[in-house]
């Protein structure tokens, strides 16, 4: 290992390894898949069309997303850290950020084939179900199509990877994998409901204003996804209505949750490493 870009590999290629050896990534791929084809043929969506399909699958993509994502991260660098690795890290030319850099890839790749495969299956799934009345939604005179189910599939990626940084930079702070749990159910509600929650109590509470609502909403992972997915996805649906969400905050808010875990994680590793 000579080269930076060597050594990211080769952390990269481990962290595959160990998912793929410990099929955690089958079993959770299995599981979204087979929730959102339920979900989607429960409520009909599939024969409906793409827009439809979202529609029944937002909700439960945005509390199943995040799941996944700290399902896979969670005890990333925790387990690290229960098993020595700091010290013996220390000994080998290999910064803090080339390690949180390749186990994070490691963990992506995996994260996108639980989420990505699964969706694209079911967009297949509607494609060859949905009539072609379907293509023309009588709510807005919009053509409903394959592209706004692809612009759904990366938001949702997205979501998963910054869900994914959040819990990267979470199993970088504990040291032992009980504490990794704590952190980590802490870390999912906290994205899932938490910020959701707070918004909406300082809404009740008179603390906020109406008007900036969307604005507010967008600087949180689940707000800034559920806005873009309404923007420009579900859009189409609903005449004359946009502005959601700006759509400029939601994407800077999102690209700062992920960089704002993924620097915590390797700033925290960096500690760990010059403790030892």
């Amino acid at each position: 290992m000579t080269r930076p870009l060597d050594r990211f590999w080769t952390v990269f290629a481990r962290e595959v390894r160990g998912l793929v050896r410990t099929r955690v990534v089958f079993v959770l791929g299995a599981v979204v898949a087979a929730l959102a084809f339920g979900v989607a043929r429960a409520g009909g969506g599939p024969s409906g069309g793409y827009v439809t399909t979202v529609v029944d699958l937002l909700v439960v993509v945005e509390l199943l997303v995040p799941a996944a994502a700290f399902a896979i991260g969670y005890r990333a660098l925790a387990d690290a850290t229960a098993r020595g690795e700091p010290a013996v890290l220390e000994t080998y030319p290999l910064s803090p950020w080339t390690y949180v850099a390749g186990v994070y890839a490691g963990r992506a790749v995996a994260l996108l084939a639980v989420v990505v495969v699964p969706l694209l299956a079911l967009g297949a799934h509607v494609a060859t179900t949905a009539g072609p009345e379907t293509t023309v939604l009588a709510t807005h005179r919009g053509v409903d199509s394959v592209a706004l189910y692809v612009r759904f599939v990366a938001l949702t990626a997205l979501l998963g990877l910054v869900t994914l940084a959040v819990a990267l930079a979470l199993s970088a702070v504990a040291n032992s994998r009980r504490r990794a749990i704590l952190l980590g159910l802490f870390g999912l509600l906290f994205v899932v409901a938490g910020t959701d929650v707070t918004v909406l109590t300082a809404l009740g509470g008179g603390l906020l204003d109406e008007s900036a609502l969307g604005t507010v909403l967008a600087l949180t992972p689940s707000g800034a996804y559920r806005g873009l997915v309404f923007e420009h996805v579900l859009s189409v649906a609903f005449e004359g209505r946009s502005g959601f969400v700006p759509t400029g905050l939601a994407l800077v808010t999102s690209l700062c949750w992920w960089a704002s875990g993924l620097s915590l994680a390797a700033l925290w590793a960096g500690f760990r490493y010059s403790s030892h």
